[in-house]
């Protein structure tokens, strides 16, 4: 009795310590909070002055006085051409260059762009660097802090983090906080040519690895729509959430450049890099809009974007970005066209997709199947919704995971070795007339929690191109969910002049599936 009773006593101390300590650790993350932004440095874009007197104002002046109130927009579908467009739109840029991002990878092309950053500031260009603090590895910090350090760069991270490894620790202390991101993405040069769209920077969005890429939609647009959009960076970059790096992250070292510069060196000489940096020197949608040979598409853009608040949680719903993209797009009277790689329409978006069917509109939706997603619980979250859009006569598609190949025209998945394409493109298209591209999915963390940023575009020509991706690429690239007469789940595809069917999720395990049924039943989906 004596033993039991001291181990149950010792066993009580060990426990009570553990508690003692985590609460320490709670005490010490909570007190350690973010720093004042009073003597935060100001900036602002260039004047419509400012910018008739740079390169890009003038060889896009003739075209914007012929297209008066109309955006110049140019698709970029292909991950490389796209890549390689934002790297000479850093170059081409003589006074600003205006960048906000989700995602930023350590990677090759993570490497190649910040190099190219910081060779622009090194010309005089002023570079003003907005990145999600969520989206940025660790490892990342002492290159952002040396960047900073440059006299003619400023980096400011998005809703920060104050515990810089593991990241995951503030969550403990500052979850409601820390949940909400910043979604959008866009690169400006000079205030008059932006790319928008669903792209993050990292080697899976650009067709430079050997593993799955992501089949994704960016837009160049040149006008007024590239002010919208280098106005509401400025709205972001003056946000009570953008804090200076170098009130975030540790001193930089003198010598961290340098080593940005070896780091990119060595991206250069790597051989398994060669054929993808050297790619890079191919004629260019920004070099051919620059010597005036880029055909353009001039229609009417409008900007869509959250209130940089929304990651303060002081947003009022109706002010949110799904209400705007909506009213913005009018309501479809004959056809309605989604491709959003984390669907989850809740049960809202299910009512209005099934009532927009009920209507007479066709409702088609291209997403991920189960065997392409990269995020579980999301195609959970759409899954539980399956049956209601079919019966509702809600068209489901789901892209293969090895279908990269195929999608080549429309959504490239480049040709360096990937080994299956996951879908990554948010776009909506409206009665053959309007389209969306930007960053929202059709999710409640889009609605709700992260900022989002995209344009509504007048262009039949964009809606029919994304349109026939449904009537030529789909049978080709993606299953078609359908219900038998018992209101049970099939897929089919197309092969060799074939129909094939599938009564389970195609190419998935059984414990990949039981996941799914998991996540389903946990009340999560406000999250996805």
């Amino acid at each position: 009795m004596r033993i039991l009773s001291a181990s149950l006593t010792s066993g009580m101390a060990i426990r009570s310590g553990i508690a003692m300590v985590c609460a320490l650790c709670v005490t010490v993350l909570s007190a350690c909070g973010l720093p004042p932004l009073e003597d935060r440095p100001q900036s602002t874009a260039l004047t419509t002055e400012e910018v008739a007197t740079t390169r890009l104002g003038h060889v896009t002046e003739t075209e914007l006085t012929d297209h008066p109130g109309l955006t110049g927009i140019d698709p970029l579908a292909d991950p490389l051409e796209s890549f390689a467009a934002r790297v000479d739109l850093v170059r081409t840029a003589e006074r600003t260059l205006d960048v906000q991002y989700y995602i930023w990878r350590n990677d090759l092309t993570g490497t190649l762009l910040l190099e190219e950053l910081q060779e622009a500031a090194s010309r005089g260009v002023r570079v003003r660097l907005l990145l999600d603090d969520h989206g940025i590895p660790s490892a990342m910090d002492d290159i952002l802090a040396a960047l900073a350090a440059h006299p003619n760069v400023e980096v400011r991270l998005f809703n920060p983090f104050v515990w810089r490894k593991p990241k995951f620790i503030g969550f403990v202390t500052d979850f409601s906080r820390l949940n909400r991101r910043m979604h959008n993405k866009s690169l400006t040069a000079d205030g008059i040519a932006t790319i928008i769209g669903g792209r993050n920077i990292g080697d899976e969005y650009f067709g430079a690895n050997d593993g799955v890429v992501f089949a994704d939609l960016d837009v160049l647009a040149i006008g007024p729509a590239a002010r919208e959009v280098e106005n509401d960076f400025d709205r972001y970059w003056a946000s009570a959430s953008a804090y200076p790096a170098g009130q975030i992250l540790p001193r930089a070292r003198a010598d961290e450049l340098g080593e940005l510069d070896a780091s990119a060196r060595a991206v250069h000489s790597n051989p398994a890099a060669t054929a993808y940096v050297e790619s890079l020197q191919q004629t260019t949608d920004v070099r051919r809009l620059v010597d005036g040979t880029l055909p353009l598409d001039w229609a009417k853009a409008r900007l869509v974007s959250d209130d940089p608040a929304k990651a303060l949680g002081t947003v009022p719903p109706e002010e949110l970005v799904l209400p705007q993209l909506l009213a913005k797009l009018g309501r479809p009277t004959h056809e309605f066209d989604l491709i959003s790689p984390y669907f989850v329409p809740g049960e809202d978006g299910t009512r209005y997709l099934t009532q927009l069917a009920g209507s007479g509109v066709t409702v088609r939706v291209l997403t991920n199947s189960l065997e392409a997603t990269d995020v579980a619980p999301v195609h959970a979250g759409y899954a539980k919704r399956r049956v209601a859009l079919l019966q509702g006569d809600v068209q489901l598609y789901e892209l293969r995971g090895t279908a990269g190949a195929t999608a080549q025209k429309y959504f490239s998945t480049g040709s360096y070795g990937s080994s299956g394409s996951s879908l990554h493109a948010k776009t909506f298209a409206v009665d053959s007339e309007r389209v969306f591209v930007g960053s929202l999915n059709l999710d409640p963390r889009s609605a709700n929690l992260n900022t989002e940023l995209g344009l509504v575009i007048d262009s039949p020509e964009l809606a029919l191109r994304i349109e026939s991706v449904f009537w030529t690429l789909v049978p080709k690239l993606a299953y078609e969910v359908k219900l038998d007469d018992h209101d049970k789940l099939y897929w089919t595809r197309q092969y060799g002049g074939e129909t094939i069917r599938y009564d389970t999720e195609p190419n998935t395990t059984w414990f990949g599936r039981l996941s799914v049924s998991f996540f389903s039943i946990l009340p999560i989906e406000w999250l996805l």
